[in-house]
């Protein structure tokens, strides 16, 4: 939430989240993100309702409620009761909603299979354009000629 927070008030770009009470964003960084937001006529909009959060929205994007490491926390995920990403949460958004997810994600616990399967579903082209990043990054640490060859099999050298 704290890079999505960030690039969105750099891009300027509205962003209302919803987190349950005791997962807020760090202080610090919600600072930040305002301060920037403000400077590029965006706002960043907190709150602990997913209704709210996703009211009239584009985009909806989650992530999953237990993290790599935190399987022992099995209890937190009764905290995140009501922020499962659903028909009836969707239903609230723009009617060209898209559903975004870094993933890997848990059918059933953040999203449903209705919302991942949807034709707004945008997580596989996300996953793809990522891979495409990192590729052509990757390229570029190892050397300009693996770099340039990239360019290349891509297209755009």
């Amino acid at each position: 939430l704290h890079d999505l927070m960030l690039a969105c008030a750099m891009l300027g770009i509205d962003i209302h989240y919803a987190v349950p009470k005791g997962y807020e964003p760090a202080e610090d960084i919600v600072k930040r993100a305002s301060d920037i937001a403000g400077k590029n006529g965006s706002k960043v909009v907190a709150t602990n309702d997913p209704i709210e959060a996703v009211t009239d929205a584009d985009v909806v994007y989650t992530d999953v409620f237990i993290s790599m490491g935190e399987e022992h926390m099995k209890d937190k995920v009764a905290s995140f009761d009501g922020f499962q990403v659903n028909e009836q949460l969707v239903s609230n958004m723009n009617n060209d909603w898209k559903f975004m997810h870094c993933l890997p994600a848990h059918r059933g616990d953040e999203v449903t299979d209705w919302v991942m399967d949807h034709k707004n579903s945008i997580v596989f082209d996300q996953a793809e354009n990522r891979m495409w990043a990192q590729m052509s990054l990757l390229a570029y640490l190892v050397s300009i000629e693996a770099w340039e060859t990239m360019g290349e099999f891509m297209g755009i050298a």
